[in-house]
């Protein structure tokens, strides 16, 4: 086992978190396996819950999508689908876990804060401040379709409207004191007289007056998560989040990379550059011996990209109909077609297909790729693979370097995908001191270790490192 001189690093003494990440829809997440269970059965949210909690880990986070995948105008029936609202099924975990903290990621693009900011006090409340909020944009008329302005907002707005949602959201929570509600029969009245607020903002996207309906929960607000990657969603984050999820968490030097900008600009904006969590997403791959979970891996790669699903990620690319090809056969022949993306299949805009094809080709006569393998190879390298000694030695240098605090997981098989984290990766993370034993507070941001809310500082309280 390795051991490293605490003198060697620069966090001797930082501890890993995890939270595990229950996706919306996606194909990453494997249905077909004999030993996967139902998607859409509450039992199967509420065993990864507390599978999640018996493991000690910080969050249980809910992925949203507000429409189906469709491809040519038809539903792609290939994905994972079907999540239920995240803030009432998280509601009902609060009912059934005790410690772990609940994220709903909700649409700041189609929602109005009166309303979200309520129901996100209301689950803080019913599960005593273990509550979270992912806050996310969306770009495209695709998804806009769905409500009633339709449309879609250019990249920059979204942001802006992201920001101002959030600082209608924050003056809702804080409009009730810390002590507005009595605490003795005798009182005269029930709530302690201008201890309630009305909140008035009139700006660019919301214009509100009202006074809040409900008072703050033990850890003062939800936490806000936040997971941008572009410069605007970086800043973004610097400036009001407390955790930011990242793709950045494969590589040691990408993920470093990452970090360090983050603090950048956690001080660019007035915070101390350890104000924010840095959890990218993963997926955590188990074997007995290294060979046994790279043939693991590659087990899984098959399962999540099926022929059909293959045919479709390239047909993306390429812009064209593929789903009469074999998969197993050759990439195909003809040019991409370069058009616009309309956020079909919930994709990437592709800002030079013809390239990317080049790379494709090459790649896949240099291996002798079919088009299934190359899809794999060169689609999304999510997470980490290899035994529990080796991966918890791993995590513990990217956590002690300042790479990551921890990682979001998710698991490739709903509801039993958790089970090798728990059992055999967080014993040897514990034997290195690197993750905690035992829950040593109640609310997501004690877990966490973060400080009070933002607008709960003072100007010098938001710059202090200590």
């Amino acid at each position: 086992m390795t051991r490293t001189d605490p003198l060697d690093v620069p966090r001797p003494h930082a501890q890993l978190h995890f939270g595990v990440f229950f996706q919306g829809v996606n194909h990453w997440t494997i249905w077909s396996a004999p030993d996967s269970g139902s998607q859409i059965d509450p039992a199967s949210f509420r065993r990864v819950a507390q599978t999640a909690e018996r493991g000690l880990f910080d969050a249980f986070f809910l992925g949203e999508g507000l429409r189906l995948r469709e491809v040519d105008g038809r539903i792609h029936d290939l994905d994972v689908a079907g999540r239920p609202d995240a803030i009432t099924q998280l509601a009902a975990l609060a009912a059934v876990t005790r410690r772990i903290g609940l994220v709903s990621t909700s649409n700041s693009t189609f929602n109005e804060p009166a309303d979200l900011a309520r129901r996100l006090s209301g689950l803080d409340l019913l599960s005593a401040g273990r509550a979270g909020w992912n806050v996310v944009t969306t770009d495209n008329a695709w998804t806009g379709a769905n409500f009633r302005r339709g449309g879609y907002l250019d990249h920059a707005d979204r942001y802006r409207r992201a920001e101002e949602f959030l600082t209608v959201a924050r003056a809702l929570w804080d409009a009730w004191d810390d002590k507005a509600v009595a605490t003795s029969a005798d009182a005269p009245a029930w709530s302690v007289p201008g201890a309630v607020r009305q909140v008035r903002h009139r700006g660019p996207q919301f214009d509100v007056d009202l006074a809040p309906t409900l008072p703050r929960s033990a850890q003062g607000h939800p936490v806000i998560f936040q997971a941008g990657d572009s410069g605007e969603g970086r800043d973004f984050a610097a400036r009001n989040a407390d955790v930011i999820f990242s793709a950045h968490g494969n590589d040691f030097d990408d993920a470093l990379a990452f970090a360090e900008d983050i603090r950048r600009r956690l001080r660019a904006a007035g915070r101390p550059d350890d104000d924010l969590r840095i959890l990218p997403g993963t997926e955590i791959i188990i074997g007995a011996t290294e060979a046994e979970a790279e043939e693991k891996k590659r087990w899984i790669r098959l399962q999540q990209v099926t022929p059909a699903t293959a045919l479709r990620i390239a047909g993306l690319l390429w812009g064209i109909d593929l789903s009469d090809r074999d998969a197993d056969g050759p990439l195909p022949a003809e040019d991409p077609v370069v058009a616009e993306n309309d956020g079909s299949f919930g994709a990437r805009r592709i800002a030079d297909p013809r390239s990317v094809v080049a790379e494709w080709r090459a790649k896949a006569e240099a291996h002798g790729w079919s088009l299934r393998e190359t899809v794999i190879a060169l689609g999304p390298q999510r997470g980490h693979v290899g035994t529990p000694s080796g991966l918890a030695d791993k995590f513990a240098r990217f956590v002690r370097h300042g790479a990551v605090d921890g990682f979001n997981v998710t698991p490739y098989l709903i509801p039993d995908g958790l089970d090798d984290i728990v059992d055999l990766l967080v014993p040897e993370l514990q034997e290195r001191g690197v993750y905690r034993t035992e829950y040593t507070g109640t609310t997501l941001r004690e877990h966490l270790g973060l400080r009070s809310p933002l607008t709960h500082r003072s100007a010098p309280e938001r710059q202090q490192a200590g």
